[in-house]
This record gives C-alpha cells, structure tokens and sequence, in this order.
C-alpha cells in the first residue's frame, strides 16, 4: 500500500495513528494556524450581535431626551456608544484569535493593575484624576475608566489560575482558601472604600463561585462567611445610602420617599408597558422622571416602551448567552480555561439579570448595568473581550498549507 498524500500541502495535525511520526515534508511559505469557532463560538457570536443591535436602539430612545437636555445632539450617546462598540469588536477579535491559556499567564500583572488602577480611585490626592462623580470616586480621567469592570476579569483569571495551581492544596484553608481570599478581598476592601459595596461583594461571590468550581470545601465557605457578617453589617451601618436602600426595599413605607424614587419610577414605566409596550420612542420616562434611564435603568425603558415581550426576549437572549457559555466550559481544553469560562459566563449572566431584577423591583437598588446594551464604554469594551476569550475556548485549532485547512483536534474535554 502506498503512503497516503495530502492535497494542496493540507496536513492534519495531531491526527496520527499508532505514534507514527509526521511523514517529513518540504515547508511551506504560506503555511499558518487558525482558530475556527464550533457552533457554540458562532452561535455565542449571533447572540452577542443581536443583544449589540437591539442595545443601541434602546440606548437611542433612553439617551435622546438626556442629550438635548444637557445641550448636545439627540445622538451623543449613540455615536460614544458606536465608537466604544468598534473598539470593543477589534478587542473581541484579537481575543478570539488569541489561545485562551495565554490570560493563565497574564493573571499575575491582571491582578496587579486592578489593585493599582482601584487604589487611584480612593487615594486623597488623586482627586484630579479621580473625581466624586455623584458621590462616589469610581472613575478615573472623568469618567472615561471605570477600574471595577476591568477588574472583575483580573479576579476572574488570577483566581482561576491559582485554583489551578493549588490543586488539592485547597482543601486546606490556611495553605489554599485564604490567601486567595487575602488578595481579592483587599480588591473588596478598595471598591467599598469608592464606595462600591455591590461591587465590592460581586468581587467575592465571583471569586467564591470559581473557587467552588474547582473544588473547595464548602464548610470553609460556611465558616468565612459567618466571620464576615460583623464585617459587612459594619459597611452597610456605614453607608447610609446602602442600609436606606435595603430597608426601602423590605418596606417602602419605612423610609422617605426619595430612597425609592429611581424604584418607583423604574415600576410605573414597566408596568404602564403592558404586555407589548407602549412603543418604540414613546416612553415617557427618559423626559426626567426616571433618573439615568439609558444607564443603570435601561431595563425599565425596555420594559415600557416593548413591554414583558421586550423583557422576556432580553431575558432568553441571556439564558441563551449563559447556557452556551457553560457548554462551552463543559468542553474546556484545560481545567483553567474551563475554570475561565466559568467565571465569564457567571459573571455576563448574573450581571444582567440582577440589572433586570432591580428594574422590575424583585432586587434592591444597585449600580450595575445591562451588558452590551447599558450606556457605558468600560462595561461594554470589558463584555466584548470577555466573550471573545469565551469563542477562542469554544474554537478548534487548525493550520493552513497554501489555503486548504486541516483541522488539529485541541479542543477536546481536559478530563
């Protein structure tokens, strides 16, 4: 039998049987590797578009009125929104085309500007850099960074990495557990200091949900948690406006009026939405009634102006995002990248429905926006390259000779 040839230079990769070596072949000037994203990776791609498409035509009809109240044309916020969208799409291409495992060697200096970059926000003399901004410092060059988003990918991959790197050394909690906790609790401590204590909380429940992942006791969970209470209850006696705002949720008639002002509001325009909403552009909340209504309350204007459709297909297109995140995680090539995805999808999906749950008020009142369709460049350019490092985990390797693919089967369950 004569030895098999390849047409057009395509050699497959990896594909060899019994351990035979590669049959030895001339090089090729042309020759080069490619990721090819499975179903999953396109079909995250599809979901991601449409939740983009659909969020700028929100984000129009939220932010028109604002602009012209505040003297600029009808289409600021859209065409700063555009321009944040084409930065985000070159972040999310080179991260689809970038292996994964490269973010398990950048968690270290990930981590490390996180805390720099957070720390700016709440030192005495960099003021100038880091304003108030309704009452609190959470952005740097005014406004145009917001160091929290950015860094909940540090805590996402410097957390997966040592969890990885630990190993059974995590069912110890002075060897395993704690350091971890050391490090991004020290994050916590910076955002609730902005103050940020939504944030600051996300911060551990993020690390806490990739932790479990890898294989942490919960007992350990249980102790440290029951520890912290003192702590916490602390913060939130601390801040005022945190401690009002659960207690307004938990009886609205126990506070003043003004602590449910934005709940209130966010209430009458999703329940004056009905079923298929009052329309597109006829809402009438983004007229000054509801406060930032293409930011922190864009659901209530979904909810008004397209109604419980509006929400329910805002709500599937996530579910859909988290269900194909976690099969993609399940198919992981490494116990970090499917530790990685993990995090990711937890983050995007928890983000979104927590966003939903205020505007319809079966949440308190917290500052987090709605992926992909909130105004908001930091968020926006963070979720794109997020779900890029989520594609390049769901693609297979190949390499090219002279334009003919041969696939590499990398992308196989680590286990």
């Amino acid at each position: 039998m004569s030895a098999p040839s390849f047409a057009h230079g395509a050699v497959p990769v990896g594909r060899l049987a019994h351990g035979a070596a590669p049959p030895a072949r001339p090089a090729f000037a042309g020759s080069r590797e490619r990721w090819r994203p499975a179903w999953e990776g396109r079909a995250l791609i599809m979901c991601t578009a449409a939740l983009l498409a659909f969020g700028l035509a929100t984000l129009y009809s939220a932010s028109a009125m604002v602009a012209m109240q505040s003297g600029h044309a009808s289409t600021h916020f859209l065409l700063r929104q555009l321009a944040g969208i084409v930065v985000g799409v070159v972040l999310f291409m080179l991260a689809a085309k970038k292996d994964a495992e490269w973010w398990r060697e950048m968690a270290w200096p990930l981590m490390l500007g996180a805390l720099f970059l957070m720390l700016l926000c709440v030192l005495p003399f960099t003021r100038s850099i880091a304003p108030p901004i309704h009452g609190s410092r959470r952005f740097l060059f005014g406004g145009s960074i917001q160091p929290s988003e950015y860094a909940k990918l540090a805590v996402i991959a410097w957390t997966a990495m040592l969890t990885v790197k630990k190993g059974d050394q995590l069912r110890h909690l002075t060897k395993g557990l704690l350091p971890i906790l050391l490090v991004v609790g020290a994050l916590a401590v910076l955002a609730a200091l902005e103050p940020d204590l939504s944030v600051a909380v996300y911060f551990v429940l993020l690390m806490g949900v990739i932790l479990f992942a890898g294989g942490v006791r919960i007992g350990h969970f249980v102790f440290l948690g029951v520890l912290s209470v003192p702590v916490l209850w602390s913060q939130v006696q601390r801040l005022q406006y945190v401690l009002e705002r659960l207690l307004g949720f938990a009886d609205a008639g126990a506070v003043h009026r003004e602590v449910n002002f934005q709940l209130q509001q966010s209430l009458i325009a999703v329940g004056s939405g009905g079923l298929f909403g009052v329309g597109y552009g006829e809402g009438r909340q983004q007229y000054g009634f509801l406060p930032l209504p293409y930011n922190d309350f864009i659901g209530a204007n979904i909810g008004e102006e397209w109604g419980f459709i509006g929400l329910t297909f805002v709500t599937l297109l996530f579910a859909a995002y988290g269900w194909l995140g976690f099969r993609i995680a399940a198919q992981a090539r490494s116990p970090f990248q499917r530790l990685l995805a993990i995090g990711i999808t937890f983050t995007m999906v928890t983000t979104a429905y927590l966003h939903l749950g205020v505007a319809v008020g079966l949440l308190p009142t917290t500052g987090l926006t709605l992926p992909f369709i909130s105004y908001g460049r930091s968020n926006l350019l963070l979720s794109l390259l997020m779900t890029g490092i989520l594609v390049n985990i769901a693609s297979n390797r190949e390499r090219v000779f002279s334009g003919e693919p041969a696939t590499d089967p990398t992308r196989r369950p680590f286990a």
